[in-house]
């Protein structure tokens, strides 16, 4: 729950002519990560990527961390005497209750204005106490009072305050009937009233994919795409990008196929907007409408919104930087041709600077990213290595923090799987083979078997351009084969296996042949070359294009 503070009696109290004067909201201060989700998804239905290594074809999965779903208007201390004169301000429960149920419309507002304040302190706001003391059916009741439009505002920010509660307070709001009088004041013409039953919108569709298509289904979103397009203050504009986002969110099902068309011009205007709050819930809401299969990710595409993306993942502002490189990295889990749509509009050109991020959730962003680009065929392989990405990828092998690691093992597995031997090639060049095996000592089993998996189709590759004998030496040159020996005995009987595979297929060629390999100092071309890559790779400069 995201709070906010900020006194809004004075923005009641400022009337002219019974019309409410435009306040502002209070400044979003949006987590700084937000719901997290790392998968592999095939490119297409090809027979090569179906004998892909099995376990590239399991969901990934990160811990999720949650992201706001519903906000709740806090009241600050106001510095205003006169609002401690406000007799609602010291009403207790009983006398609420009584008020709200009065005929007179000052006492309505007075009750209304001191539950609201109840539902707004910051500690332990009695939220199911406010419900179970009935006073929903009255507050609905108030919304639909046009002649009061203080009274609606107070309404409408505590049932704000409650539907920001558990999914049972939630629909305690809604079965109260609020959803469709909180719609119609989205055109009410006093702008604080509408933009706090915007707010409550916002949090009934947060609660999840049932009262998020009640929303819709009360005609919500050509009210919103309205008042997006108004002239608003950008604080209004905040907290409709941020409504936007839920009713984009949530799967099991996702939001119907016309409300996303509806949308979806409204997110690529706010996505040229330069406000870094906009920016951020207009990312995420394109980053939920991208999860899905390729047809969603093509409906999104299809709005040209990819140079502005990837414009927006160089964004120096983590709160516009984490969702845009989100939304681009969902789009290269789609087609072929939607990843060569991300290449072209140059995502290549800042993913192996974020690999470089100080941040380590973006550098596993962008590993996760670069790993689906690179299960993509060879000639998006060799885009890939042109744009630089292999230094920064094999130094987050050797020194990254382990959940980035395995983000980029995932990168080097789907490369050697759908390489050319001459892009392998320029893969061991790079210097990978080293962190490759340090990491052959991990407890993750499934990234271990990954490993060896790679080294298996490296060896391949050597195999086939008849060079494994040297592959093998500078394998083993840099304790490789020690590594894959000792799991040989390891518990996991898959990793047994799978060293035992390595090892006698690769590596006991002098033992049935009677042949010696060549020694380490040999004056062999292709061995001095690799070798004094990998070496030159550990002192060049991350990120710069060979």
């Amino acid at each position: 729950m995201l709070l906010y503070s900020e006194n809004w009696d004075s923005a009641v109290k400022n009337q002219i002519g019974g019309f409410l004067l435009p306040v502002n909201m209070p400044t979003l201060e949006a987590p700084e990560e937000r719901l997290r989700k790392f998968k592999y998804r095939g490119k297409d239905a090809s027979v090569r990527r179906q004998q892909r290594i099995a376990v590239s074809l399991e969901l990934r999965k990160a811990k999720k961390d949650e992201q706001a779903l519903k906000r709740r208007n806090i009241t600050s201390v106001s510095p205003d005497p006169s609002e401690h004169q406000n007799k609602g301000v010291s009403l207790t429960l009983q006398e609420i209750i009584n008020g709200v149920n009065a005929s007179d419309p000052e006492l309505c507002f007075q009750a209304t204005q001191a539950a609201r304040k109840m539902l707004s302190q910051e500690k332990n706001p009695p939220l199911r106490l406010m419900v179970e003391a009935g006073l929903i059916p009255r507050l609905v009741e108030f919304l639909k009072s046009s002649p009061h439009p203080c009274l609606q505002f107070e309404a409408a920010w505590a049932l704000t305050n409650i539907a920001s509660g558990t999914s049972e307070l939630t629909r305690a709001v809604v079965e109260g009937g609020a959803v469709q009088p909180l719609v119609e004041l989205l055109s009410s013409p006093h702008m604080t009233v509408c933009e706090q039953a915007v707010w409550a919108l916002g949090n009934i569709a947060g609660d999840g994919p049932e009262f998020r298509d009640n929303v819709i289904s009360s005609n919500a979103i050509p009210y919103l795409l309205a008042l997006a397009s108004s002239n608003v203050p950008v604080t209004f504009l905040r907290n409709i990008a941020w409504t936007l986002s839920n009713l984009c969110r949530n799967k099991n099902p996702y939001p119907c196929d016309n409300s996303v068309k509806q949308m979806l011009p409204a997110l690529f205007h706010l996505l040229q907007h330069q406000d870094s709050e906009v920016l951020s819930d207009t990312c995420w809401a394109l980053s939920y409408l991208t999860e899905g299969c390729d047809e969603r990710i093509g409906q999104v595409v299809d709005t040209g919104v990819l140079p502005r993306l990837v414009e927006l993942m160089a964004s120096s502002e983590l709160n516009v930087l984490t969702p845009s490189l989100r939304t681009v990295g969902n789009i290269v889990t789609g087609t072929d041709h939607q990843t060569q749509l991300a290449i072209d509009a140059g995502v290549l050109s800042v993913l192996p600077q974020l690999l470089l991020h100080p941040r380590s959730s973006i550098q596993k962003e962008a590993a996760w990213a670069l790993s689906n680009v690179a299960a993509g065929p060879c000639q998006h392989i060799q885009q890939l290595i042109t744009c630089g990405a292999l230094p920064p990828l094999v130094a987050l092998l050797k020194n990254g923090e382990f959940k980035v690691q395995k983000e980029a093992v995932w990168t080097v597995a789907n490369f050697t799987t759908g390489g050319t031997v001459d892009q392998l090639i320029q893969l061991v060049q790079s210097g990978v083979l080293e962190p490759l095996i340090n990491l052959l000592t991990i407890q993750d089993t499934k990234i271990v078997i990954i490993i060896l998996d790679v080294f298996s189709f490296i060896l391949q590759a050597a195999e086939k351009i008849s060079q494994k004998e040297h592959m093998c030496l500078l394998i083993e040159g840099l304790g490789g084969v020690d590594r894959i020996e000792a799991l040989q005995l390891h518990e996991n009987y898959q990793v047994a296996l799978t060293a035992s595979n390595i090892i006698e297929r690769h590596f006991c060629e002098e033992e049935e042949t009677g042949t010696t390999l060549p020694a380490l100092d040999q004056d062999h071309e292709f061995l001095q070359h690799l070798t004094k890559t990998h070496q030159s790779s550990e002192t060049s400069k991350p990120g710069t294009k060979p």
